[in-house]
């Protein structure tokens, strides 16, 4: 068997930040190689160093605060010779920068320049680096928005960033960093918010060009589901340091650290229905001193021991079914004019939310799935008021919101609140998290003075696991978990009756998604909520859900009891939904590398 060539090798490399508190090592003592044509999983919670590691082989790390202060970083060049990254000028590493090694970044909005058309910067990169002619360099543009199968090239080409879906914008930046054939692409978290079946497409489609063009891929991400449809070798990161790396068929099935066994059980699993999702603390405690205790638990483990039975599912289906619906939606239509006359008349309509009709039982929770345009987030909008409804009936508690005036209105939605996807743009960076959550208490008039309010705050930031003394703190302090975290104790000051979670998990990693998903059933079964939630993440839906309603292109395409469709899915839309969740499953991965030998 021949010997892997090695590409590239990191060898003990720190990265340290100076900060307020101190240096902090974000980069602590790292150490891994790259072979050809090779895909490595880098994979950790947010902070874990994992997309620090990345920019720091990009050397892309800001200085200051930032500075790389030990250790090598190898790459092997095709004429045998190995270069020291670390040890270049500047104006040396910019042929390897985007030649030899490109990076796809996670959020493509922020990573293109919204006053060049996406043709423009693709070409931008090719002349930078090849010695070819405009008319050269536009032609490859336009090859390589065809080999990422882009809609109509010359459209795209002539296109503005924000004129283009978040799955094409993605695709724009694979083209662009793989343009000039690198042999390392660097992919951080290049899926992370985009649709299942988009993150299917995109990594099937990275597959295929790492192939073509024989390139090696360090892939960055917080989820192993996608680790295990993609890569070779796994590199497990928390705090700064590698806790454990091997072959991907190892670390799925036989993980040793405690952290990997967290990482694993953590995502919510498609075949069982849980009580709740396993998390880190239940695999492992850190010590003051920073030494980590193992609770010795393999993964079946801690999965098994929160599994519902069959029995306990149909009491509480029976139960909710027998009482009466809190919602109900009667032929819901919600367009949006698309194209006027001169006269200003409507000539065409989108239609966001097209007839769609169903009941919300009291206690409930209902998933709306789809993919990103289907219409869920406008009719979660729509059921609120937030967006006006063009046609139909919303009932709630025996009344007819679209009916009702603005005061009744604003009476009506001390019942109802809304947790957005976005925790940091949902709270006012101006304002204390404290004094976000008693914002709507001031408003609605709720408890007799300042002080009580004060003190439900206290008890709400106790109720989501935050500090009383977070209170005079501010949204950029905390992190994306914590952030969600106040959104929810702010969606619980009014004692609603619904909620309705739009996309609330999507950003988080899996490990703080799963944190997040146990409080939301926790504060259910506490305060009998009833719960729309909105994902295109189906596993997340099915965990959360009694019911779930599949929505493609503003109609409802499949309605019934999650485990029904997700068991017998009878649409082909939701066969493909389901087809395309990354499940992680040591079989698939058994299976992929028989295929590849």
């Amino acid at each position: 068997m021949q010997q892997p060539k090695i590409l590239l090798e990191v060898k003990n490399l720190v990265t340290e930040f100076s900060t307020d508190g101190g240096i902090v090592k974000a980069v602590n003592d790292v150490s891994f190689t790259l072979n050809r044509g090779e895909t490595i999983g880098i994979v950790g919670e947010s902070g874990s160093g994992k997309s620090v590691t990345s920019l720091s082989i990009m050397r892309l790390i800001p200085n200051p605060p930032g500075r790389i202060t030990a250790g090598e970083i190898n790459f092997y060049r095709n004429d045998g010779r190995i270069v020291n990254l670390l040890s270049l000028p500047e104006y040396e590493m910019r042929h390897y920068r985007g030649n030899e090694i490109s990076m796809i970044f996670q959020e493509p909005m922020t990573s293109l320049n919204p006053v060049f058309t996406c043709g423009n910067q693709v070409m931008e990169a090719i002349l930078l680096h090849q010695k070819v002619s405009r008319q050269q360099a536009r032609d490859i543009t336009l090859q390589m928005f065809e080999k990422v199968r882009l809609p109509n090239p010359e459209r795209i080409f002539r296109a503005y960033p924000h004129q283009l879906s978040g799955g094409q914008k993605q695709r724009v930046m694979i083209a662009m960093a793989m343009s000039c054939n690198p042999s390392i692409l660097i992919a951080d978290e290049p899926t992370t918010a985009l649709d299942v079946t988009v993150q299917k497409t995109i990594l099937d489609l990275m597959a295929q060009l790492k192939s073509e063009i024989d390139s090696s891929i360090i892939f960055i991400t917080h989820d192993l589901g996608v680790i295990a449809e993609i890569a070779d070798k796994v590199i497990v990161m928390y705090k700064g340091k590698i806790v454990e790396q091997g072959h991907v068929l190892d670390i799925f099935g036989n993980p040793q650290h405690p952290y990997t066994k967290s990482l694993l059980a953590c995502r919510p699993p498609l075949g069982k229905r849980l009580r709740k999702l396993p998390t880190v603390v239940d695999f492992m405690e850190e010590t003051p001193e920073g030494q980590i205790i193992e609770k010795h638990r393999s993964v079946a483990d801690a999965i098994n021991a929160v599994v519902i039975s069959e029995r306990e599912i149909e009491q509480r289906r029976a139960e909710l079914f027998q009482r009466k619906p809190i919602l109900q939606l009667r032929n819901v239509k919600t367009w949006f004019p698309a194209r006027k006359d001169f006269f200003g008349r409507v000539l065409e309509y989108i239609k966001a939310v097209d007839d769609v009709s169903f009941d919300v039982y009291e206690g409930e929770t209902l998933g709306l799935v789809g993919e990103s345009g289907c219409g869920k987030t406008t009719l979660g909008r729509t059921i609120l008021r937030l967006v006006p409804a063009h046609e139909g009936e919303i009932i709630f508690d025996g009344k007819n919101i679209l009916a009702l005036d603005n005061r009744e209105m604003k009476e009506m939605r001390k019942h109802m609140q809304i947790i957005f996807q976005d925790p940091y743009s949902s709270l006012n960076p101006r304002i204390t998290i404290g004094d976000a959550i008693l914002e709507p208490m001031h408003v609605h008039g709720i408890y007799a003075n300042e002080k009580e309010r004060k003190e439900k705050v206290m008890e709400l930031l106790e109720k989501v696991n935050m500090k009383p003394e977070h209170y005079n703190r501010y949204p950029h302090e905390f992190s994306g978990g914590q952030r969600q975290r106040i959104c929810i104790a702010r969606a619980l000051a009014l004692n609603p009756k619904f909620i309705i979670c739009d996309e609330s998990v999507s950003a988080l990693d899996v490990s703080v998604q799963a944190q997040v998903l146990n409080l939301l059933i926790q504060l259910r079964e506490e305060f009998k909520f009833t719960y729309i939630f909105i994902s295109h993440d189906l596993s997340v839906v099915k965990f959360m859900s009694d019911r779930m309603v599949v929505m493609n292109k503003g109609k409802i395409e499949e309605m019934g009891i999650s485990d029904d469709i997700y068991n017998n899915p009878q649409r082909e839309y939701t066969k493909n939904l389901i087809a395309a969740i990354p499940k992680g499953e040591l079989s698939d991965i058994q299976k992929r590398f028989s295929v590849r030998v």
